[in-house]
């Protein structure tokens, strides 16, 4: 009896080891999971929510790395074509800050009451962007309406490239009409558009000149003269339901600082107003 008590005594301790240790366990865990919550839910407070026209990315994206490296902020891109980013900020009345393809957009959003202030930050100079060698021998504007041409061009009712493409078509004489006989595709961005060079499956698009340089190695960029051109601006907006303000300002003095300026030269972005 006095061997089996003292076994029984034994198992007895070691459940009870067990239960403790577990419970211990469990409450590390337990605490755990609950800072690592509303951690996770205070740094999604502290996020900037950033609107960003999808032509703007791969410079806009270095620079959001830079300015992560130097500041306690958390900057979140939402990249789109500014037209359906617009949408969505009207719809959503949440975000901080607004960069669409023109500052069109910007001045649209103002009028909605959504905009608080705007800097401008650099320029697009719109090109034609052709097949490598350019075997068509397209040299301006005139020249997409040429027979059996397979044109590409940004749709005006999503994104930047596309509402201004319009403009300049009407302003070089060109109608939309005129064109849509070679018009083979319609992009929501104009990140679509230099894809569609790269990939041979268009003679001709028009992009801005900073996209058109990324596809350098399969396509060839056509200047149109400065005359016949239209050169966009870039702003950027605080929006006024903004929660952020102060951050996002801190943002916005780092992409107009030169450290910044460089990255948008690095990819080929016109940083000075052209004549």
């Amino acid at each position: 009896m006095v061997r089996y008590f003292w076994y029984t005594r034994r198992v007895d301790s070691c459940e009870l080891e067990g239960v403790v240790v577990l419970k211990r366990i469990i409450f590390i865990l337990t605490v755990v999971a609950v800072v690592g919550f509303f951690g996770c839910r205070r740094r999604d407070a502290d996020r900037v929510l950033f609107y960003c026209a999808a032509g703007i990315r791969p410079a806009i994206a270095d620079i959001i790395t830079a300015f992560e490296a130097e500041h306690d902020i958390s900057i979140v891109a939402d990249y789109a074509g500014s037209e359906v980013l617009l949408s969505k900020i009207k719809l959503t009345q949440t975000g901080d800050l607004y960069m669409p393809g023109d500052k069109h957009y910007i001045a649209q959003a103002d009028e909605a009451g959504m905009i608080e202030a705007s800097w401008p930050v650099f320029y697009w100079v719109p090109t034609i962007l052709v097949k490598k060698g350019n075997p068509k021998n397209i040299a301006g504007l005139g020249d997409l309406l040429g027979d059996g041409l397979s044109v590409g061009l940004g749709d005006p009712k999503a994104c930047a490239i596309g509402r201004t493409t319009k403009r300049l078509l009407e302003k070089n004489g060109i109608s939309w009409a005129d064109i849509e006989k070679n018009l083979k595709f319609q992009s929501q961005t104009v990140n679509e558009l230099g894809m569609q060079i790269h990939a041979g499956a268009l003679d001709a698009v028009i992009v801005w000149d900073a996209i058109a340089r990324y596809y350098d190695d399969h396509g060839e960029l056509i200047p149109i003269a400065a005359a016949d051109n239209i050169v966009s601006s870039v702003d950027i907006g605080i929006l006024k339901f903004s929660k952020k303000k102060a951050d996002a300002q801190t943002f916005i003095d780092f992409i107009n600082s030169n450290a910044a300026r460089l990255i948008f030269e690095k990819h080929n972005y016109t940083t000075k107003p052209t004549e």
